[in-house]
């Protein structure tokens, strides 16, 4: 018999099992006997790839970060929206600077680990939800590979549009993507040339999210070079201004408000 997950708050469950292991406070999933299972979140392409990694980066400190998320936080310039803010750890560091700094995710879960670990202002919704709320920003971050949430060409110009309406004159968007042509390996090339013959992006991914017996609805994600983020960009309300490609096969990406 073949079981479908239970559709649910995957990222939020994660993040509160990986707080409980990293703190020893709360409910931790166990092994078996009193060990703490480590909490791995688990990637589900739609060709059957299945990938894992350690959910405790999400809580790591600045010392622990990769040299283009420091960079990042260090462009940054008045009030910001941390878009995808995850357990928080961009937030809490820009807290400590004194910067204004405001928390978006849709994982009600997220926001309440961001909570417990001191994030002051948080937003439960989605971009295009939030432009309603009258806020206003001059930086908005879209870290921890965010670029992905531009989706591909049909959802971009939608997502661009809506931080637009976020934005202050002169406002910037600092984005970190990965460019995912350089692999020789046949599971993605394969899947780029798939993509392509169905009129998407090469590394326009299809992914769900599991979690122990959870699992997110299928979503697109995007994974793509710089040019083709400039493609994206066209004809919108920003200009792609810099890419800091130092870390490549990482980069850096920032947008600037248009007029």
């Amino acid at each position: 018999m073949t079981v479908e997950p239970r559709i649910g708050d995957v990222f939020g469950e994660m993040l509160r099992d990986a707080l409980a292991v990293a703190t020893g406070v709360g409910p931790r999933p166990l092994a078996g006997g009193r060990l703490p299972r480590p909490v791995i979140e688990i990637i589900e392409r739609d060709d059957g790839l299945v990938n894992g990694a350690p959910a405790a980066h999400y809580l790591d400190g600045p010392a622990d970060w990769e040299p283009y998320d420091r960079r990042a936080v260090d462009r940054v310039e008045g009030a910001t929206l941390d878009v995808g803010v995850g357990a928080g750890r961009i937030a809490l560091l820009l807290q400590e600077r004194g910067v204004p700094v405001t928390g978006l995710d849709t994982s009600a879960g997220a926001l309440a680990v961001c909570r417990r670990r001191g994030v002051r202002d948080l937003v439960h919704g989605t971009v295009d939800a939030h432009v309603a709320d009258g806020r206003r920003y001059d930086t908005f971050l879209l870290l921890g590979n965010n670029v992905g949430l531009l989706e591909g060409r049909e959802r971009a110009p939608a997502l661009l549009a809506a931080l637009a309406a976020l934005a202050r004159p002169g406002a910037r968007i600092i984005a970190q993507g990965t460019d995912p042509y350089g692999t020789r390996d046949p599971l993605h090339t394969g899947y780029h040339e798939r993509n392509r013959r169905r009129g998407r992006l090469g590394g326009q991914l299809r992914l769900r999210l599991r979690y122990r017996e959870l699992g997110t609805e299928w979503f697109d994600y995007l994974v793509c070079s710089p040019d083709e983020l400039a493609e994206l960009v066209r004809g919108t309300a920003w200009r792609l201004t810099d890419v800091d490609d130092r870390d490549a096969p990482y980069y850096l990406a920032t947008l600037r408000l248009a007029g």
